[in-house]
């Protein structure tokens, strides 16, 4: 993923790598230059996230910044659910298409498209019976 320099300025990187992660889904995303075609897990967006909100928070990068039809997307996504694994979709497109385009940036970052969410599940301590919930209460 080098950049060459010419005498006309800086050349994009044929390929853009991003790592995008969210509780315990993790995506690869590889983005080229092309017509717009996106698959996940070489199988179509539309098959992969039936419902609109995942496919939404999935092309969000892409349509905030206008580039929805001149890159192609390919990712590998692995871990967590339904929603975890859009939302790191979402943040590996992001960053490839920072890396790919740099002039984006300034938008993906006013729609807070570079963020990751820190939340992750809490782990269950000793003695309790989650996290928090303690024991039931027994007089007798």
């Amino acid at each position: 993923m080098s950049e060459a320099t010419t005498m006309e300025g800086t050349i994009k990187p044929d390929v853009a790598l991003g790592t995008g992660r969210r509780k315990t889904s993790v995506a690869r995303v590889r983005l080229f230059q092309g017509g717009g075609k996106l698959t996940i897990n070489e199988r179509p967006l539309e098959e992969f996230f039936p419902i609109e909100q995942h496919r939404k928070a999935v092309l969000a990068p892409l349509v905030g910044t206008g580039m929805r039809d001149q890159v192609d997307v390919s990712i590998r996504v692995h871990g967590g659910g339904v929603t975890g694994q859009a939302d790191a979709c979402k943040l590996g497109i992001a960053r490839a298409l920072k890396s790919f385009a740099s002039e984006v940036e300034g938008a993906l970052r006013d729609n807070n498209l570079l963020t990751r969410d820190g939340r992750m599940k809490e782990r269950k301590k000793y003695g309790l019976r989650g996290a928090r919930r303690g024991t039931q209460f027994s007089k007798r």
